[in-house]
């Protein structure tokens, strides 16, 4: 099926990196990176080691992106190589990229022709975010396979590089390209004895380079080869609800793959091993007091239980109304922090990027906290004003989408920027990434591409 798409104009940035975004170290504004003083440049007719140079360039760029924001890195560049032809000369360097690309934007898969041109498009699409440059697309698919009113409900989305991942609550999930915004796949595992209306629901899902693997209430998970679609999904882990309990959400990565239980005492987590399929842990408190709303969402939907989400540096931060948890994939079980709120969670504001997570209270403030050091570094009013709040984050920005409208925050300073134009009623999920972002309300599924064009 073809999909519906409208612009939204977009304001252009100089993509000189005039702006902060996505470092958490501070503003140290002011701090502007001159070259090297007139003097020292009158010996730069002597030869400098271009191993210097470049490693000279890469420290400024990095530093600026620490202390300034991400997209100051590309001023301080800038500076860098105008100081002679020699220096110049590194800005050739397909290695001197390749490491600021990693560094600074997270990045180790080449999706360009050189790392010279995935830097500079991932330092413009990060400005499109603060501009507000981005395209909206509604996408589309055939309902003429939807047995019930429940397969047209999108229940959980996930983004790759290449695809939107959508899990519906009849237990299929769609595949639709980001290239094309058209509906390339469905996945429709079968199912056993229903233990209630949404025990099919899909709750979860991991996209890696060949495989989705995706999970539903009743505990079952199952995986599937992206490329081959001849073949129904394999059930890889067979749920046990009565003792294990529900399997309310469920996320993770190549590595890992952590499910989020309510039902049963001391079960909420599960991690597998992400290669072997092996079950390699089981325990966890956070959702004890949450045992009647894991078995209400078989039956009905009312609200989240819990979230889980799986960061970049071998941790997890779990969440349900009360509580926000950080523990260790790499020695199981081991709680990092677990901090309780006394005005709340809303617990669909909880997200992380590779750096950090998010969380709204009760009262509408929004605080970002370091995985690493678990300090917090930002807070802001995310304007929520009732606790039905879908929000999602990337390296830079946070977006929230309340009453069908989305908001946009920059992390560094907490600033509020704009809201999308788009109105889209009530949301069901919501995600982003460094380049895209997506949202299911009613039977509508919503994406926005900030793509550097």
């Amino acid at each position: 099926m073809s999909s519906s798409s409208s612009s939204s104009s977009s304001s252009s940035g100089d993509g000189n990196g005039n702006g902060g975004g996505g470092g958490y170290q501070g503003a140290r504004r002011g701090g502007d990176f001159e070259g090297p003083s007139s003097s020292r440049q009158r010996g730069i007719g002597e030869i400098w080691p271009e191993p210097f140079v470049e490693a000279l360039a890469a420290h400024v760029a990095i530093d600026a992106s620490r202390n300034i924001g991400r997209l100051a890195a590309a001023t301080a560049l800038t500076n860098v190589f105008r100081v002679c032809s020699t220096w110049r000369a590194v800005s050739r360097s397909d290695l001197l990229w390749r490491r600021l690309t990693r560094h600074i934007w997270g990045r180790t898969h080449l999706m360009h022709a050189t790392w010279r041109d995935e830097y500079i498009y991932r330092h413009r699409t990060m400005n499109n975010f603060r501009t507000g440059g981005y395209t909206h697309t509604i996408l589309h698919f055939d309902p003429s396979d939807v047995d019930s009113p429940d397969g047209l409900t999108c229940r959980c989305l996930t983004l790759s590089d290449l695809y939107l991942a959508c899990g519906f609550a009849d237990g299929t999930v769609r595949l639709f390209s980001l290239a094309t915004r058209l509906h390339v796949s469905t996945f429709r595992p079968g199912h056993r004895d229903i233990l209630g209306r949404f025990s099919r629901a899909v709750s979860g899902i991991i996209i890696t380079d060949a495989q989705l693997v995706f999970a539903t209430l009743d505990g079952d998970i199952h995986v599937a080869n992206i490329n081959d679609v001849a073949n129904p999904p394999r059930r890889a882990h067979f749920g046990r609800v009565m003792e294990d309990g529900v399997l309310v959400d469920f996320t993770g990565c190549e590595r890992y793959w952590v499910g989020l239980y309510a039902g049963l005492a001391g079960r909420a987590f599960h991690i597998w091993n992400g290669q072997t399929e092996e079950l390699t842990f089981v325990g966890g408190d956070l959702t004890d007091q949450n045992t009647v709303m894991g078995w209400r969402m078989l039956a009905e939907f009312t609200e989240f239980v819990g979230r889980v989400r799986v960061t970049t540096q071998d941790s997890a931060v779990a969440c349900t109304s009360s509580r926000v948890m950080v523990f260790d994939l790499r020695n199981q079980g081991v709680i990092l922090s677990d901090q309780e709120y006394p005005r709340g969670v809303i617990v669909t504001s909880v997200d992380v990027n590779s750096e950090a997570y998010i969380v709204v209270d009760g009262r509408g403030l929004a605080r970002v906290v370091r995985v690493d050091t678990l300090e917090e570094v930002r807070r802001f009013s995310a304007r929520s004003g009732q606790r039905n709040v879908m929000g999602c984050m990337n390296l830079g920005y946070a977006l929230m989408c309340v009453g069908g409208v989305v908001r946009v925050w920059e992390l560094e300073e907490g600033e509020y920027l704009y809201r999308l134009r788009e109105r889209i009623g009530e949301v069901n999920a919501f995600v982003g990434d460094d380049r895209h972002v997506a949202a299911s309300s009613e039977t509508n599924i919503h994406l926005w591409d900030f793509g550097a064009q």
